[in-house]
């Protein structure tokens, strides 16, 4: 599930998905359910967003030279390129129509569902299978945030308190395989 040709990328991702679980938690703030705890654990998942990105990008810095599966000038990175400013159009444009249509709510699972699908295309970009597994379970969460009771809480609420925890667990594995075959390597 993991491959090991490139353990900086798996790093990397750590660090990316670190952030992702802060970014989606403080996200969640948004209007979560009105019990304290809510928010105790959303900020406990920022906090632990961080614990991850902190070491992971340190990391990252210090194997720097260490080959990646992502250069400039490769099919890969030109793959990249046209996905991500696809994803940046749509979301922008989506985005716009849902808060002018007075569905802003949904604009956080429309985001996440984005975020979601976009680590199929990076599983290729990066030869790297764990980032399937990202991509359905965030593409996932994306779906039950948009169903779940919004009495309850916000759909953003939904995608931080189930999405964080998705990063911070995969993200957290290829920190620890990365490191461990940057020491072996």
């Amino acid at each position: 599930m993991i491959d090991l040709a490139h353990p900086r990328d798996l790093v990397m991702i750590g660090a990316i998905f670190g952030l992702a679980a802060f970014i989606w938690s403080g996200w969640a703030q948004e209007a979560p359910p009105k019990a304290l705890v809510w928010r105790l654990v959303l900020a406990g998942l920022g906090v632990a967003g961080l614990a991850l990105a902190v070491p992971s990008i340190l990391t990252a810095i210090g194997n720097w030279a260490e080959p990646s599966a992502f250069s400039a000038g490769t099919s890969a990175f030109t793959l990249y390129l046209i996905v991500f400013w696809a994803e940046i159009i749509i979301g922008a444009v989506a985005s716009f129509y849902l808060i002018r249509v007075g569905q802003a709510e949904n604009v956080a699972p429309l985001i996440f569902a984005i975020v979601g699908v976009h680590f199929f295309v990076l599983a290729v970009v990066f030869g790297q299978p764990v980032l399937h597994l990202a991509g359905l379970l965030l593409t996932i969460v994306a779906v039950v945030a948009f169903i779940l009771p919004r009495e309850t809480a916000a759909p953003s609420f939904w995608c931080g308190i189930l999405g964080a925890p998705v990063f911070l667990g995969i993200g957290l594995w290829c920190l620890l395989a990365g490191r461990s075959a940057l020491s072996a390597g």
